[in-house]
């Protein structure tokens, strides 16, 4: 299927609005709540104040929360899962089980996706983004994703492979690049849960800003999202952020960029002109609806990129 065609029916389904996948019934406990998703950049502290999976509980629902632990981007899901197992339970968790899947045919099991559907929190673990979604792509499965994120207001986390595939554009193959190049990264499809982002990871440890850069000669349309280890970038849809963790989150609007990108041969470093870089520290946090003290409104140039980031991708049915 082509980028065209993707893109199509991408339309057509969010014209569809906001209805329950046919043939399958939310939980009956699902609660009316504000969807969040958290980005985080890997390496999320587990042994000290473990901020990130603490406020990840918390947005979940709490220590009585239903919560998934989704390794299916893990080469050893037993070994993923068992890194969460204990720290989640000693952090208050009541109801923390794995979950996974080795291929589509399983991501079409019917008990798999009730389990999806009546979650709280889903987290997903660390690995491979292109082994998630080779297992996920247009399954049912990755539909209740959706629907448990849109309609329930489950909290989604991801973390490392798990982060990058939470937006539509996803960035599958990419070694560090000290400056940008036209053919240094290849982007595929995501899960679809971030609509205008690409989501980079480990970001400043391993100095990904020229990678990054090079997806957005590709797609100038869309934010980069850079994230650092131990750091969250936690996203209330359609309210705000917040940034969590040890770490910092640089936001690239290139929007108004002018870029050589089609015309520079694939080895030769690219120009990139009007590029806006927003370095958010932990503990940034801006409301787009409602500012109050501890979360003030940002200012334009910001307030638009925000925008942008805090729209979630359409249900996809």
């Amino acid at each position: 299927m082509t980028l065209t065609m993707l893109r199509r029916r991408d339309c057509l389904r969010g014209l569809v609005g906001l209805l329950p996948i046919p043939g399958i019934v939310p939980a009956a406990s699902a609660r009316r709540r504000r969807g969040h998703l958290i980005a985080v950049g890997g390496a999320e502290d587990r042994e000290r104040d473990r901020l990130i999976l603490r406020r990840f509980i918390e947005l979940s629902g709490g220590p009585l929360a239903h919560v998934l632990v989704l390794t299916a981007a893990s080469s050893d899901p037993d070994g993923a899962w068992r890194g969460y197992e204990t720290v989640l339970a000693e952090l208050g968790a009541q109801h923390v089980e794995p979950i996974d899947f080795r291929s589509p045919e399983e991501a079409h099991d019917p008990r798999a996706i009730e389990r999806v559907l009546s979650a709280d929190g889903i987290y997903i673990s660390g690995g491979d983004q292109r082994r998630l979604m080779a297992a996920l792509w247009d399954t049912p499965a990755a539909r209740a994703l959706h629907q448990a994120f849109h309609l329930q207001g489950c909290c989604i986390g991801g973390t490392s492979a798990g982060a990058a595939a939470l937006s539509r554009q996803m960035l599958a193959i990419g070694e560090p690049a000290l400056r940008p190049y036209r053919h240094a990264v290849s982007l595929d499809i995501g899960l679809g849960l971030i609509a205008n982002a690409i989501i980079d990871q480990h970001f400043n440890e391993r100095r990904r800003l020229g990678r990054l850069l090079s997806a957005l000669a590709i797609r100038p349309d869309l934010l980069g999202v850079g994230i650092d280890e131990d750091t969250a970038l936690v996203i209330e849809r359609g309210a705000g952020v917040e940034i969590l963790g040890s770490g910092a989150v640089t936001l690239i609007d290139g929007r108004q960029m002018r870029a050589n990108a089609r015309e520079a041969d694939p080895e030769e470093p690219l120009q990139m002109l009007d590029l806006r870089l927003h370095l958010l520290p932990a503990g940034t946090r801006y409301r787009l609806r409602e500012p109050d003290e501890d979360a003030p409104a940002p200012p334009p140039a910001l307030r638009q990129a925000l925008e942008l980031l805090v729209q979630p991708g359409p249900l996809r049915l």
